[in-house]
């Protein structure tokens, strides 16, 4: 186990964002009639929240959109979708994002990871 615990820096309230951010996960419920439907379950939870690459303008022949991402440190577990499961959206600043990669730091003290979350809808 590394030495230094980051999450006393992540954990600061001059860095983290307590506000505005709910992780959406969905989780299926079986019917009475055996249809699978998805439901979100809504968790708020805290992070630092930082810009990725930020919000681009991509032209294309076609046209063009808007592409954005964001960095979240966080203790709360984001998953970037697995076996059986798929990626959590995270609500933020009037916006929508889809977790897209979760890299794990949980040897760094208490532990957190950094996810990568990028901007939906595209827009254009």
């Amino acid at each position: 186990m590394a030495q230094l615990d980051v999450t006393d820096i992540l954990l600061d309230p001059d860095f983290m964002d307590f506000l505005g951010l709910v992780c959406e996960r969905l989780t299926q419920v079986v019917t009475t009639d055996g249809l699978a439907v998805n439901t979100p379950v809504l968790t708020p939870f805290s992070a630092v929240v930082t810009s990725d690459k930020g919000d681009m303008l991509v032209r294309l022949a076609a046209g063009e959109r808007v592409e954005g991402s964001i960095t979240l440190h966080t203790p709360f577990r984001l998953i970037d979708g697995n076996a059986g499961q798929t990626a959590d959206i995270v609500q933020w600043g009037g916006r929508r994002y889809t977790v897209s990669h979760v890299d794990d730091y949980s040897h760094f003290g208490r532990g957190f990871i950094a996810a990568t979350c990028d901007l939906i809808p595209l827009s254009g």
